[in-house]
């Protein structure tokens, strides 16, 4: 099987860049993982976040914001190709503050990024009275938030059966339950699966999450990519309470209410502990007293992609050019840019977004 890009992982990020790669014409051939992988798209949190992003680097404020600025139309593209809703609501997010010392706090680090971003960082600061006309069923405890009008979510296993049926409306080629265990290049690059698959493309995507860490060294990459765990609960179906989504909780456009907040370092383990799922339950009641009188339907833990800085990671092989690792933590808030925008990047058009920053030579010795 030939292809002008072979991507080597089908979750958000690598159906997001097949799916702009198509739109420019180009032959794609997405290589996907069996099911056993572990697989960040299909346990993660759905939001479009923006604040807090790029206190350390401006440079992903801006490509965060890029990517929030362009998610409705993506959406609405996505909608009438395939028909499905992808319950995008972007009215903004919640920041919420259980102290008014934490709270003046991140309000001075947010002041000193909008700076830094020329004025462009849309936030409001909201008091407990401000809050409570937003929010009617806040709790006690909360004394405010910090609203970010960027911010927004989506149902993010939506997004991905979307996107698989869009980029196969294309023309493109999605291989499940494919284990990409080997990368190599002489005239054209080939992919070798553990089932004796082969894919031959011009140029090769390396999106694959935690398995870039596996495959990486053999395409010249750092991939310094390691795990973190997240948890997660969703509640039985309940009457809107929640306007707007925040870290700890998101109201899904179903009803049900989705509750996470937990970041653990524990290696490749996805499992659900009572610990960690008592401990955010117990968050978001104290946010929702309402939720306290909900059932749980489900519980799942995922893995989280992270990079040493938590930034992603955007690197063209210096050993074998034509091999590209893009891999980050935020595949859904990312996923416009990584539709729209990164496809010229891959192509060096003179539209390339810059994203020097992000490369792998932050993490030289």
């Amino acid at each position: 099987m030939e292809a002008d890009y072979a991507i080597i992982g089908g979750g958000v990020v690598g159906l997001s860049i097949a799916w702009g790669l198509l739109k420019r014409g180009k032959r794609v051939v997405v290589v996907d993982g069996e099911d056993g992988s572990f697989r960040a798209s299909r346990g993660n949190f759905g939001l479009i976040w923006v604040q807090s992003k790029g206190l350390t680097q401006p440079r992903y404020a801006e490509w965060c914001q890029q990517s929030a600025a362009a998610w409705r139309d993506f959406a609405d593209e996505l909608a009438d190709a395939t028909g499905r809703g992808i319950g995008l609501e972007q009215d903004g997010g919640y920041d919420f503050h259980f102290t008014e010392e934490s709270l003046e706090k991140t309000v001075a680090g947010y002041n000193k990024l909008k700076v830094k971003l020329g004025g462009n960082y849309p936030f409001e600061v909201l008091g407990r009275n401000a809050l409570r006309k937003e929010e009617p069923d806040i709790g006690p405890t909360i004394v405010g938030a910090i609203l970010h009008h960027q911010d927004g979510h989506v149902n993010p296993l939506r997004v991905l059966q979307a996107l698989a049926q869009d980029v196969r409306q294309m023309g493109g080629k999605v291989l499940t339950g494919k284990t990409v265990t080997a990368v190599s290049k002489r005239e054209l690059f080939v992919a070798r699966c553990s089932d004796g698959t082969q894919v031959q493309s011009e140029k090769v995507v390396l999106s694959a999450g935690l398995g870039a860490a596996e495959l990486g060294s053999q395409m010249g990459f750092l991939a310094p990519v390691a795990p973190l765990r997240g948890q997660n609960i969703i509640t039985e179906k309940m009457p809107r309470f929640i306007n707007r989504p925040s870290l700890y909780a998101r109201q899904v456009n179903e009803g049900g209410v989705q509750i996470g907040f937990s970041a653990e370092k524990v290696g490749p383990d996805d499992s659900v502990t009572v610990e960690t799922i008592s401990s955010i339950a117990v968050k978001a009641i104290e946010i929702y007293p309402k939720i306290a009188k909900a059932q749980i339907v489900r519980t799942w833990g995922a893995l989280r992609i992270m990079s040493p800085d938590g930034l992603p990671i955007y690197q063209e092989s210096k050993d074998i050019p034509g091999a590209f690792l893009v891999t980050c933590h935020s595949g859904v808030s990312l996923a416009a840019v990584h539709a729209r925008f990164l496809p010229h990047w891959l192509e060096a058009t003179n539209n390339a977004p810059d994203l020097e920053v992000f490369s792998e030579d932050r993490f030289a010795i």
